[in-house]
């Protein structure tokens, strides 16, 4: 069973020549030495500066160029081996409950500035929580930060075993910059000098079509082979896809319909990298109202809905089917339970049709009757425009009455409608992602943990699912001081989803990442995925030291 474990570095890899400077796209099959990187999202025009990386709606944060300034204590690689790198840090390690961090600073480290970076920037950094000047929208719930010499110890009021990546994700920022910031949590961060940090890139200009940012020249990870980041915004998906298709974009994150054709086929040297993660994209039932209140509909329902087919045909690829009736995708395999080992659903309309007799269901020719003489039906709701999920609702709909005769409605609703109903519990059922912890707790907790629902609204658990002994297990697992504690929480959580079957994972929900090797090789590929290819992502700053020039 794979348990997260903290790590301690090694170093990074050999410092990268730093090659001239030079513009952006370039020609299909020309490679440009020293080229800029243009890093694209589809969110409309950058419209106000706002370099503060704690803000959710900053600039710095909405198109994501704050992680290549601030940096974070390690990464956690949300795919792959879902191991922890130390970066800021030279190694991190928790107590066995998880309340305790001890990180010891990073030597040779300098601010952007030329002042060094020491482990009171660390304890300045979090000591900003602790003392309520800064929201703890993270819900770190620090209890104290002490610093002894390079080494710095946090101490939380709860165990941090599946909220290890937003602990070690939080930025860090210099003392002497942030300590005359009056209020961060609105300060914009666009005074002379503010803009302070240890990353690999410094903020060069700023205006409403680019946001550009230059290699820091005296990076503590070495020299860098992109001398140069521009950060754009279209106004779409499909002139994002256009730019990406042409170069004039080089790195993007997005869904992107029939990527063959409309951005692959265009240039050999664009490239797709879809990485799973410990979520999954989840049919939700609400479990209080028919016809979801009967666990036999509802394993019914997962013998017959076509996991394949929501990756192939509603996720075109971007996926990775969850078939294991436990309902963990392959990178938590480690934590199935040997009871459920090997044991998986399969479009199988024969179990699925025996389920539902055995549980007192019959046909009025094709249309399926419940125990009470009443047919089945139910609406399934997905905002409009979510394109991938509106085809599977589409999907879902085909098979089931095909399969058992189940009048199935597609429901398209705005997003305010959609919330307030996965919120309030008045949907039949819905699409929905998981919370990712990077263990098998994101999945169980998401679908069976009454502590999502306060004041009657739902923040995950839509079902409204409630078993003191699940809830229980939950809580263990997430404080647990041993391997063996959580080993058998995970046994009764494990067991209870698999027999009650409170939701249905569908596919993995991945990362996804559009990039080209025209200029620069070394990216994330499926056979070495040390980080997604996700430029929103923490870890692009691991990408942009592995990067080197192509041939």
């Amino acid at each position: 069973m794979r348990l997260r474990s903290s790590l301690v570095a090694v170093g990074i890899a050999a410092a990268i020549v730093l090659t001239g400077c030079a513009a952006g796209g370039t020609d299909s099959g020309n490679s440009e030495p020293g080229a800029a990187l243009t890093i694209a999202k589809p969110d409309g025009a950058i419209t106000t500066e706002s370099n503060n990386p704690y803000l959710g709606d900053s600039s710095a944060s909405k198109y994501a160029y704050g992680k290549v300034i601030f940096e974070s204590l390690a990464l956690v690689n949300p795919t792959g081996d879902l191991g922890t790198t130390p970066w800021l840090a030279e190694s991190v390690e928790w107590n066995d409950d998880y309340t305790q961090l001890t990180a010891v600073a990073r030597s040779g480290v300098k601010w952007s500035d030329g002042e060094d970076f020491t482990a009171d920037d660390i304890a300045f950094s979090f000591n900003q929580v602790l003392d309520g000047k800064l929201n703890d929208t993270n819900a770190l719930d620090i209890k104290s930060v002490n610093v002894d010499g390079d080494t710095v110890t946090i101490d939380f009021n709860s165990s941090k075993y599946t909220q290890q990546a937003r602990v070690l994700h939080f930025q860090i920022v210099p003392e002497h910059i942030w300590a005359d910031i009056e209020d961060p949590n609105t300060d914009p961060l666009t005074g002379e000098g503010q803009v302070v940090g240890t990353g690999p890139y410094v903020l060069d200009s700023w205006t409403t079509e680019s946001v550009t940012l230059t290699a820091n020249p005296d990076y503590w990870g070495g020299e860098l082979s992109v001398p140069e980041l521009h950060y754009v915004s279209y106004g779409d998906n499909a002139a994002l896809t256009t730019a990406l298709a042409t170069g004039e974009a080089d790195w993007a994150q997005a869904f992107i319909p029939q990527i063959e054709d409309s951005y692959l086929s265009a240039d050999p040297d664009n490239k797709f990298l879809v990485s799973p993660t410990a979520g999954a994209g989840t049919l939700f039932m609400n479990l209080q109202t028919k016809p979801f209140n009967d666990p036999a509909l509802r394993e019914a329902l997962a013998w017959t809905i076509d996991r394949q087919a929501y990756v192939d045909i509603a996720r075109e690829g971007a996926s990775e089917a969850v078939w294991s009736v436990t309902g963990l995708g392959a990178l938590l395999e480690d934590e199935v339970i040997p009871e459920y080992a090997g044991q998986n659903y399969a479009v199988d309309i024969d179990k699925a049709r025996q389920v539902l007799t055995d549980a007192g269901y019959t046909w009025d020719g094709e249309t399926l009757i419940d125990p009470d003489g009443e047919a089945v039906s139910f609406s399934i709701s997905v905002p409009a425009g979510w394109s991938d999920w509106n085809t599977e609702q589409a999907l879902i709909a085909e098979e089931l009455k095909e399969g058992l005769g189940i009048d199935v409605k597609v429901d398209q609703p705005d997003w305010g409608g959609w919330d307030a109903a996965r919120q309030e519990g008045t949907f039949q059922a819905i699409i929905h992602w998981l919370e990712d912890t990077g263990n098998a707790y994101g999945l169980y907790t998401s679908t069976m943990d009454p502590k999502w629902i306060v004041d009657d609204k739902a923040a995950f658990n839509f079902g409204r699912f409630d078993d003191p002994a699940v809830t229980e297990a939950l809580n263990t697992y997430a404080n647990a001081a041993t391997d063996a504690d959580r080993e058998a929480a995970l046994e009764v959580m494990q067991t209870a989803f698999v027999e009650n079957v409170p939701a249905i994972p569908l596919g993995a929900h991945p990362l996804l990442g559009e990039f080209n090797t025209r200029n620069y090789v070394g990216w994330p590929s499926e056979d070495d995925q040390y980080a997604s290819a996700d430029p929103t992502q923490p870890a692009i700053v691991q990408i942009l030291t592995e990067l080197q020039p192509a041939d």
